[in-house]
């Protein structure tokens, strides 16, 4: 097994190395091989959360179009690179309009990231992706396409990218505990499912900060490396608000925040999905909802933590004694 945490070293390991490899994405991945197998590939433009395979799906075209010559034939820029206009101008116009190494007739670009690209690094892309496509084609991946300019999308297929469902999820794990030893229960893999949230980057970061502790993997383990707030103490917290105790919730929602290092927003979005396992109208869920939203908003502008959490917790103990049947929840 491996010692000490080094995620990088566990995710080049597992990274999958060919279109067979790859988990979730089902409709994405035949498309794409499909266009890779003609090696007559569109400029691509991968849009969706991160940890869901973008990156990785271009290094499988990379390497399945190259072969042992693809490093050759490949440039990559992320975001720790300057993403200026001048590196549109010199670095990637100097790469595109020389020919490829091999029998495929271009090389590929992948600008990872690519909607931390400036306004004007854009407009100049616009530019260089029509006059070198006979020698090069653009991959690129972002996770709002909605800041990527229009032209650019319109001179790119577009593959739209989903978080990854559990049995997805479940695959990959099988496979690296498998291969590193560890042991599993059940009960871990859905906590680290649920901090994780689909992105499988996650879950693999995870899942190597656990096996450095212990091989045996155990939910109070995931925990302790996940720290964020149980969904039973926010469910004790929110039932004293609902209660109209509002001294024992602050108290306890102070302990947590304090001895579990808990920060403000990850207690917003425990509380959030708490809401919904709350024994109330859901009328009345979905007005807790939007004043948890409100606070969150808060939170997000730059507010104190826990004096917007007070609030919340004053805004629950309302809603318990019926004081929002007469107006909005946000009036309170």
């Amino acid at each position: 097994m491996s010692v000490g945490f080094d995620s990088e070293v566990w995710t080049e390991k597992y990274r999958p190395k060919k279109f067979e490899d790859m988990v979730g994405q089902v409709e994405i991945i035949k498309r794409v091989k499909a266009l890779t197998n003609s090696l007559n590939i569109p400029h691509l433009l991968f849009a969706g959360p991160a940890g869901t395979g973008k990156s990785t799906l271009a290094l499988i075209i990379v390497k399945t179009l190259f072969g042992e010559s693809w490093r050759e034939n490949y440039l990559e820029l992320n975001a720790s690179d300057e993403r200026g206009i001048d590196v549109i101008r010199q670095k990637v116009k100097d790469f595109a309009r020389t020919k490829a190494i091999g029998d495929v007739p271009f090389k590929i670009i992948f600008l990872d990231e690519a909607d931390a690209l400036t306004r004007e690094a854009q407009q100049a892309l616009r530019r260089t992706m029509e006059n070198y496509t006979s020698t090069c084609r653009f991959v690129m991946s972002c996770n709002y396409s909605s800041k990527i300019l229009d032209p650019i999308q319109s001179r790119a297929v577009v593959f739209r990218f989903q978080l990854l469902e559990k049995k997805d999820i479940k695959r990959r794990v099988d496979l690296i505990s498998d291969g590193e030893g560890l042991s599993i229960t059940a009960d871990a893999f859905d906590v680290l499912y649920e901090a994780s949230e689909g992105d499988c980057r996650r879950v693999i970061n995870l899942l190597q900060a656990t096996a450095s502790i212990s091989p045996n993997i155990t939910p109070d383990l995931v925990n302790t490396i996940v720290s964020k707030a149980k969904p039973s103490d926010i469910k004790i917290v929110l039932d004293y608000a609902l209660s109209g105790d509002f001294v024992s919730s602050r108290e306890k929602l102070l302990d947590i925040m304090l001895k579990e290092s808990i920060s403000g927003q990850d207690v917003i979005k425990a509380i959030q999905k708490e809401v919904w396992n709350l024994p109330i109208d859901n009328s009345l869920k979905v007005k807790l909802t939007e004043k948890t939203g409100e606070a969150e908003f808060r939170l997000v502008e730059g507010s104190d933590e826990f004096i917007q959490l007070e609030a919340l917790l004053a805004g629950f103990i309302l809603a318990g004694e019926g004081g929002i049947k007469e107006k909005k929840i946000g009036d309170i």
